[in-house]
C-alpha cells in the first residue's frame, strides 16, 4: 500500500498508454452501477462552486467495497486559461482505500473525465441509438469530441462526421482523427447544419454565462440519438418537449441540484435504470432520444479505478 510519502501519480501520457478500450470502459462503468443496485458501491451528488466570475468549481465523490477504492474528482473550469495557454478545464482523481482511509493512488482528471464521459455516451448510445447509425455530428470540437468519436467509432458503423465549432485548431485535431477512422468529414456553417441529418449528434460546448442557447430539438432527424455532455448550454430547453424519450445520468444528483438539466416530467428515468432494465431506451426506430448529463461520479470511480488496476498489472 503506497505512504504518504510515496503516492503513485497516473498521469494523462500514462493513462493514455495502458490501452484500455470502450468495451472495457464500458464494462467497467455498468459493473459500477450494478454494484450500486447490490449495495456495494455508492456514489453522492455533485457540489459545485460558481464564484460568479466565470469559474466552474466541482467534486464529485464515489466508493466501492470490491476492489476497496473511494475515489474524489475535483475539477475547475476558467475560460481564463486560454489566455495562460491552459485548458479551460483542469483536474484530479485522488483515490483512498476505502476500508483503511489510506492514499492509493492520484490520477490525471483530464483524461479520466473525457474517458469517463465518452463512457457513459456509450453505455447510453448501446441502448438508446439505432445500431445501423452511421453518421455523427458534433457541436464542439474539444476534447470531448475527440473521446466520444474514438468510443462512438467503435460501436457503429460510422461513415460520416459532421461538425460545427469556434476552435480552429479543436476542428483540425478532430478533421484529422476523422480521416484516421476513413470518415468523410463535412465542416458546417452552424450548429442546425450540423445536426438535422446526422444519426448520432454529440455537444460539448464549454460551459460559459454569457451563451446563449442556439440548438433546437425539433432539427434532429426521426430515429436520432443526442448525447448532450455540456449541461445543456447550447440546447433550447423547452424545445426538449418534441423528443420522444430523455434519460439523464442520475435522478438523485438531479434531484438534489436547483437548476435542473431538462424539466423532470421530460424523463425516462437515469443510467443506472437504463442498465438494469428498468426501461427501455429506445420503443421505435423513428423516435428521437437524448443522454442529457452532469457527469456522474460512479463513472469516475469506474473508470479510476480499472486504470489503477491495469497499472498495477502493467508494472
Amino acid at each position: 500500500m503506497p505512504t504518504s510519502e510515496h503516492i503513485p501519480y497516473l498521469s494523462e501520457a500514462r493513462l493514455a498508454g495502458l490501452g484500455l478500450t470502450t468495451q472495457d470502459v464500458i464494462d467497467s462503468i455498468e459493473a459500477a452501477i450494478r454494484g450500486c443496485e447490490q449495495g456495494t458501491v455508492w456514489s453522492a451528488p455533485k457540489a459545485v462552486i460558481q464564484p460568479g466570475d466565470g469559474r466552474y468549481m466541482m467534486a464529485a465523490l464515489a466508493a466501492a467495497d470490491e476492489p476497496p477504492l473511494l475515489a474524489v474528482k475535483t475539477v475547475i473550469l476558467n475560460p481564463r486559461n486560454s489566455a495562460r495557454q491552459l485548458p479551460q478545464i483542469n483536474g484530479l482523481v485522488t483515490m483512498l482505500d476505502s476500508e483503511t482511509g489510506l492514499p492509493v493512488a492520484i490520477l490525471d482528471g483530464n483524461w479520466i473525465t473525457a474517458v469517463r464521459t465518452a463512457g457513459l455516451s456509450a453505455v447510453a448510445a448501446r441502448r438508446m441509438a439505432r445500431p445501423d447509425s452511421s453518421v455523427i455530428a458534433f457541436v464542439g470540437c474539444g476534447v470531448q469530441a475527440r473521446s466520444h468519436l474514438t468510443a462512438f467509432a467503435d460501436l457503429f458503423p460510422l461513415r460520416q462526421l459532421r461538425l460545427f465549432g469556434r476552435g480552429q485548431a479543436n476542428i483540425d485535431s478532430l478533421c484529422e482523427l476523422a480521416r484516421t477512422l476513413s470518415l468523410e468529414t463535412i465542416v458546417c456553417d452552424s450548429g442546425e447544419e450540423a445536426i438535422r441529418v446526422a444519426d448520432l449528434v454529440v455537444t460539448s460546448v464549454t460551459y460559459s454565462p454569457e451563451l446563449v442557447p442556439f440548438l433546437d430539438a425539433d432539427s434532429l432527424k426521426a430515429g436520432a440519438f443526442a448525447a448532450i455532455t455540456d449541461l445543456a448550454a447550447p440546447w433550447i430547453k423547452p424545445q426538449f418537449a418534441v423528443l420522444d424519450q430523455i434519460t439523464i445520468d442520475d435522478l438523485a444528483q438531479e434531484a438534489s441540484l436547483p437548476n435542473k438539466l431538462v424539466p423532470p416530467e421530460h424523463v425516462s428515468g437515469d443510467l443506472s435504470g437504463l442498465v438494469l432494465g428498468k426501461f427501455s431506451g429506445r420503443n421505435h426506430d423513428r423516435d428521437r432520444n437524448a443522454f442529457i448529463f452532469r457527469g456522474h461520479a460512479l463513472g469516475d470511480l469506474a473508470l479510476s479505478g480499472l486504470a489503477w488496476q491495469k497499472s498495477l498489472a502493467a508494472e
